[in-house]
């Protein structure tokens, strides 16, 4: 075999390799002190962290809304109390419960941040009143920012809630929801890393065999949680936080840290069983296995990244915390963890469960050793019989996801929280005992003074459009500056198809002055135009960046591309099964959640990158080792059935793992978050079952040697500038060698 010197990458990784294992003890010392200080600096964080951020701030919606809030506080109530009258009464009429009512009404406008204060009993409007007469409402504004506002009613609500005399009253509207939205979300959070952390420990053993080893993924997960939930907790500082993003750190800060300390760790195993040192053991690690993480973490980055381009600050606070998580624990897998396991040696096998059956069973001995046996003769069947399994995987993942075709998009609301939640009863109550419910429908902004004729010949045309039941108003500002506002009450649903139509032929009629339309309708439509908008683009970087990564790992032209199409094929059973249960409302009652028949507009978006990163994820780590046994013999399907016998039961133990973090935030009892923990989970899961198993050595073997073709011109690209995993490979015959990047 020829002598090949390593090129300059090489040389590159010694000196990495020399900085994070010169100084082990320092470098954990420093590691741990970091670690503290991102627990003070991350104190606090759900308590900065909003509940909303699902609109487009730059929208016309939005503009309107925030100007009816500033001009129309009263106009615009964001608390409702509703008041019950109790057995014994006449009702909301009756005189004692109309004095309690007034009692609380004036005690209410007395509280600080409280504007806007009205009743049933002081307007005496029908809408504020039930149908049985047993229930009325009192409507207020409660001021501020999100967080701003939850913090005045976390202080008021103990006054209001529950029994005063002839009455009972709840609290509901978007201010109380948005509260008690926040506080579902944080104590779910806490019960699904109870649920998590130590299932998650006894599979790891399972996997590693050793407690010692299975423990080092989950210091480098709860080092990535805690380093992001300081970068937020900076972050609220300067932009808003969704309070979501909480569940995307716990779950890709322990997901991707496992799968990263689940390859390095294996691969160190390896070394060590070779007869190398410690040191030498993770320098070998870094070289092969560092680079792949390296590589991974960055495809995962970018997928998050993605959603930067767009305008809500829900998703881009998932792209802050992903992002963060994803380098974070890449950083502490590449640093810490090597550190780590110089100091361990070979006590990184200690408390051996498997050796300690082994002694108890002798026999056991071979039994007990993973060979990846299975695997190698899963993948020779698969490409025995490639076309058969390539069309019969595809065609079965399309099928999945057909259930897609038919998704209709909405809007968060109550129905987010499990039924028994006192906001969402609330809300319920209100939907169907109290006729036009306060909230419903399409409210215009008018600007300027057009005079009360060109005013009323707009309402006229407003009025005549199909769908619009009445238009009440104009009412003026109650700060006396020249605006004005209309309420244009709809058919149907206030989301519905009819009434997001009627947003655009509403912004169509010209009054000759100007007009802002706003509305949970015109709030969605937006949101929908604005995602539009920044797709192509947030597509475009996900797309680009994934096909130059995957080159530079591979130097071939045609892995990157399958490595894109076999990625989004992966997520067809996600879409599908999203629509399938969450929208059509199918095992609604086995999963606790209200069905609204739509999805919240930016939750594909969200899965999308999140999924779509991941699958990069597992891809890499395939890929990666199937180059490198390429690389090492020159056979391609050799290559193919090595790297999947390798690499096959640690992507699948990784996501199963990674299913159970995502399985556990989707117990969560807000539906968002229970539809992105278990979608993700199911993806992770086809992904690597069935996708990486089944499809990847399929179509690998269709594809044949042409697998690992490039033109010249990419050749040298990748020459120059790649990195693979792999120790130095011996050369092959020029005709069928394609050149390997630096360090392979």
């Amino acid at each position: 075999m020829s002598e090949v010197k390593n090129p300059p990458s090489s040389r590159t990784d010694g000196g990495w390799t020399r900085f994070v294992t010169a100084r082990p003890r320092l470098t954990l010392l420093l590691a741990l002190l970091v670690t503290a200080l991102a627990v003070v600096a991350g104190g606090g964080v759900a308590d900065r962290l909003g509940s909303g951020g699902w609109e487009d701030p730059g929208a016309q919606s939005t503009y309107a809304a925030r100007a009816l809030e500033r001009e129309f506080p009263h106009s615009e109530p964001n608390l409702l109390l509703l008041v019950d009258a109790t057995a014994g009464t006449a009702g909301v009429d009756d005189p004692a419960v109309a004095a309690e009512a007034e009692r609380l009404t004036t005690t209410l406008a007395a509280e600080r941040g409280v504007v806007g204060v009205g009743s049933y009993w002081r307007a005496q409007l029908p809408t504020l009143r039930s149908e049985d007469g047993r229930q009325a409402l009192i409507v207020a504004r409660v001021q501020g920012d999100e967080k701003t506002a939850t913090a005045t009613l976390e202080r008021i609500a103990p006054r209001y809630e529950g029994e005063h005399g002839p009455v009972r009253v709840s609290l509901g509207g978007p201010a109380a929801v948005q509260r008690e939205v926040t506080e579902t979300i944080q104590e779910d959070l806490l019960r699904a890393e109870l649920i998590a952390l130590p299932v998650t420990l006894v599979l790891l053993v399972l996997v590693f065999g050793s407690a010692v080893a299975a423990l080092l993924p989950l210091g480098v997960g709860i080092v990535a949680i805690l380093g992001t939930n300081a970068v937020l907790r900076g972050l609220t500082e300067v932009t808003d936080v969704s309070v979501f993003a909480q569940n995307l750190t716990t779950a890709l800060g322990l997901g991707l840290a496992i799968d990263y300390a689940l390859f390095i760790v294996r691969r160190f195993r390896e070394e060590l069983a070779a007869g190398r040192d410690p040191v030498a053991a993770v320098g070998a690690t870094l070289r092969t296995a560092g680079r792949t993480v390296l590589f991974s973490a960055l495809t995962v980055a970018v997928s998050l990244s993605a959603m930067l381009f767009f305008p809500m600050y829900f998703l881009r606070s998932f792209a802050y915390a992903g992002v963060a998580v994803v380098l974070l624990a890449a950083a502490a897998a590449l640093i810490l963890l090597p550190a780590a396991l110089v100091l361990l040696g070979e006590r990184v096998n200690a408390l051996d469960l498997r050796r300690m059956w082994q002694r108890r069973r002798p026999g056991a001995a071979a039994a007990a050793a993973p060979t990846g046996k299975g695997w190698g003769w899963t993948a020779a069947l698969v490409m025995r019989r490639a076309p058969v399994f390539a069309v019969a995987t595809t065609v079965g993942l399309l099928l999945l996801g057909l259930p897609f075709i038919g998704v209709k998009f909405g809007t968060v609301d109550d129905r987010q929280l499990p039924k028994d939640a006192p906001s969402h009863v609330v809300q319920e109550q209100i939907r169907h005992h109290f006729p036009n419910s306060p909230g419903g429908g399409l409210t215009v902004l008018v600007e300027g003074s057009p005079g009360p004729d060109r005013l009323a010949a707009y309402r006229d045309r407003l009025a005549a459009l199909p769908g619009v039941i009445r238009v009440d108003g104009p009412i003026g500002s109650t700060t006396g500056s020249a605006y004005s506002s209309l309420s244009v009450a709809v058919e149907g649903e206030s989301v519905g198809e009819r009434a997001q139509d009627l947003v655009d032929e509403v912004r169509a009629v010209d009054p000759g002055f100007k007009t802002s339309v706003t509305g949970q309708a015109a709030v969605l439509v937006d949101a929908q135009k604005a995602i539009a908008g920044a797709l192509p683009a947030a597509a475009a970087l996900v797309v680009l960046a994934t096909l130059l990564l995957v080159f530079l790992l591979t130097g071939s032209l045609l892995i990157p591309l399958q490595a894109v199409l076999l990625n989004a094929l992966s997520l067809t059973a996600m879409f599908g099964a999203v629509v399938w249960v969450f929208q059509e409302g199918h095992l609604s009652g086995l999963l606790s959640f209200t069905a609204t028949g739509d999805i919240e507009t930016t939750l594909p978006v969200l899965m999308f990158c999140i999924a779509f990163g991941l699958s990069m994820d597992y891809g890499v780590f395939l890929i990666s080792r199937i180059k490198e046994e390429y690389d090492r013999t020159g056979d391609h399907e050799s290559a193919v059935r090595t790297g999947l016998a390798r690499t096959g039961g640690l992507i699948t133990a990784a996501a199963v793992i990674l299913a159970v973090v995502m399985v556990a935030i989707g117990t969560s009892r807000v539906t968002n978050t229970k539809m992105l923990g278990l979608g993700i989970a199911l993806a992770v899961l086809m992904d690597a079952m069935v996708v990486r198993s089944l499809l990847v050595p399929a179509v690998m073997k269709l594809t044949g040697r042409a697998t690992w073709w490039a033109p010249a011109p990419l050749r040298r690209l990748h020459e120059r500038f790649g990195l693979s995993e792999g120790e130095a490979a011996p050369p092959r015959p020029e005709a069928d060698r394609i050149p390997v990047g630096a360090g392979a």
